[in-house]
């Protein structure tokens, strides 16, 4: 997912991160906040590696130990595994759908509030860098896989089970199209309404 803050859910929900991987997390940060802030000064094609590394005051040793390409840099987040949680968390009886909508919604309210400037960067970086759209799908199947395993889990089936792996790379796959549509539209419209709209068009099918 296209989204670097937490879930708005409860406290106790969120994982308790060690010193160690505060400290990872305390770095991915600062790399990628560089890595924006360079982007904006001076474009995408001309931001290096070693210019990342020289704004995050690391090596780009580190770097590339953190993030494997300069997309990664921009696309890679601390959700997926937040997402995944907060899916496991939702009432065992509640259909799939409406679990991911339940958890995706007030996600994205919360990423537009807090962090508006990185999203809406982006989300058009999705749009004008064709490398970047091309992580973006890759990154994606990472995540479904995540989100198979929670969906599994609550359904009783197996993870690679043709109807598990369906709903999840439909899922993946409205939110990728979401993403895109948004930009493309300038970024004008609710986020977080064009999300419910898609989920919705998951649900019932394409209205004629």
């Amino acid at each position: 997912m296209a989204a670097s803050a937490p879930l708005p859910s409860d406290d106790a929900q969120q994982p308790r991160l060690g010193l160690r991987e505060r400290k990872k997390l305390k770095t991915r940060v600062a790399i990628r906040e560089a890595t924006y802030r360079l982007i904006t000064d001076q474009g995408y094609e001309a931001t290096t590696v070693e210019q990342i590394a020289a704004a995050a005051e690391v090596s780009p040793s580190t770097v590339f130990r953190y993030f494997p390409t300069k997309e990664d840099i921009v696309l890679t987040d601390e959700f997926d595994p937040v997402m995944e949680a907060a899916i496991r968390a939702r009432p065992a009886d509640e259909p799939p759908l409406e679990s991911v909508r339940a958890v995706l919604r007030p996600a994205v309210e919360a990423i537009l509030a807090d962090q508006p400037e990185e999203l809406l960067q982006r989300s058009k970086l999705m749009l004008e860098i064709p490398a970047v759209r091309a992580r973006m799908t890759e990154t994606m199947t990472e995540t479904s896989l995540l989100l198979s395993r929670a969906v599994a889990d609550r359904t009783g089936r197996d993870e690679g089970d043709l109807e598990v792996r369906v709903f999840t790379a439909s899922v993946m796959a409205a939110l990728r199209e979401v993403t895109i549509y948004w930009a493309e539209h300038d970024q004008k419209e609710n986020l977080a309404v064009l999300v419910d709209r898609a989920l919705d068009s998951l649900e019932g099918g394409l209205s004629l």
